[in-house]
């Protein structure tokens, strides 16, 4: 019974998936046209030096920003539809977590975060769609960056409790209420004034996708923890 509900799951995520492709092809093509029209207006005018032109072009690199804004949300809309295409392969946690350490520093050492790795040794192997995880990773680093805008310290843990196989990102940032803690993982709600608002919730519907589950600690001034629990291979 539990095949057949996650064979009936994934035929929605997959259909999910085909209407947002099409959504984003119909969206993507006048989005380009109109980009490709505003680089060739920002041209003209950066060679000018009257004050209205450079009005103007102040206002349409102005929509320039919004345009890559939309572009951005239509990417993060993507990835969160199309979670259901996994590929799981048995993997080492502690391997992909390396993997992304390496990735990140240097991101992290421009943002003045320290990256603190801390695995256990002898983890149980787990199921993991390497690209969707490392999404996770991504996503989750990216959260406590914007959380430390001063720097500060990022965790990552690893271990075995309760049978699940376990990873947290701890990080020392601005943390949160309950009110917004609360509300994190809900489609489209964000703190950040351009965020999409679908980080989180794809963080989520991809550590679910992999039968494991995320929760969120966290109170204001003292940093927030994310735990994922993943099953054993």
């Amino acid at each position: 019974m539990e095949d057949q509900e996650r064979q009936r799951l994934l035929a929605q995520y997959s259909e999910i998936a085909s209407l947002a492709g099409g959504l984003a092809h119909e969206i993507r093509n006048p989005l380009s046209t109109i980009s490709l029209n505003l680089e060739l207006l920002v041209e003209e005018l950066q060679e000018s030096e009257t004050a209205r032109d450079q009005r103007m072009l102040t206002k349409l690199q102005r929509v320039q920003q919004e345009c890559g804004h939309l572009d951005e949300i239509l990417n993060a809309f993507l990835q969160f539809a199309r979670v259901g295409e996994l590929e799981l392969v048995e993997s080492d946690l502690n391997s992909a977590v390396r993997e992304f350490v390496d990735f990140y520093k240097p991101t992290a050492d421009e943002s003045g975060i320290d990256v603190s790795p801390h695995l256990e040794s002898n983890l149980p192997p787990v199921r993991l769609d390497g690209s969707l995880f490392r999404q996770v990773l991504m996503n989750l680093a990216r959260n406590a960056q914007q959380a430390m805008p001063e720097g500060g310290l990022l965790e990552l843990q690893t271990f075995v409790r309760d049978g699940f196989v376990r990873l947290e990102f701890i990080d020392t940032g601005q943390g949160m209420n309950e009110a917004t803690r609360s509300k994190l993982f809900q489609i489209f709600f964000s703190t950040k004034p351009n965020g999409s608002g679908l980080g989180l919730p794809t963080v989520r519907k991809i550590v679910e996708a992999h039968n494991g589950t995320i929760t969120c600690e966290s109170d204001p001034g003292r940093g927030t923890r994310f735990s994922i629990a993943l099953p054993p291979a």
